[in-house]
């Protein structure tokens, strides 16, 4: 057996109505320190979205969730994220907040691949 690494994740929601609570899973951000890894995969299932809030920005919405890849990227794509490192960037996007597209708690496991790792939970629950 290959040699796991201990790794973080939070699932990336989409809130269309904040007040009213309603949310379904856009997303998961995933790091790993052992391997100074944070990405993160998103999909918007628009037919939902308009279900709940049928006045949504989806286009919005997914340029947020874009956001949320390009900072996970790092770079010059990420803004001010740009320089640094990968844990911190990870805290930032998993850092509470009242907006259209919200972390989830934070979970953990182990994986000896945290590329296919976040593939693998947004293919389970996400899509």
């Amino acid at each position: 057996m290959r040699d796991r690494d201990v790794f973080e994740y939070a699932l990336v929601r989409v809130v269309p109505r904040v007040e009213r609570g309603e949310q379904f899973n856009a997303g998961v951000v995933l790091y790993c320190r052992a391997k100074s890894f944070v990405a993160a995969r998103t999909h918007l299932d628009a037919n939902k979205l308009l279900a709940l809030d049928p006045a949504a920005d989806v286009g919005g919405v997914k340029a947020a969730l874009a956001a949320v890849e390009r900072i996970c990227e790092g770079g010059e794509a990420a803004g001010q994220a740009e320089r640094d490192d990968a844990g911190r960037r990870f805290r930032w996007l998993i850092a509470p907040r009242s907006t259209v597209v919200q972390p989830g708690p934070v979970h953990t496991g182990l994986t000896a691949d945290p590329a296919a790792e976040v593939d693998r939970l947004l293919a389970l629950l996400v899509r």
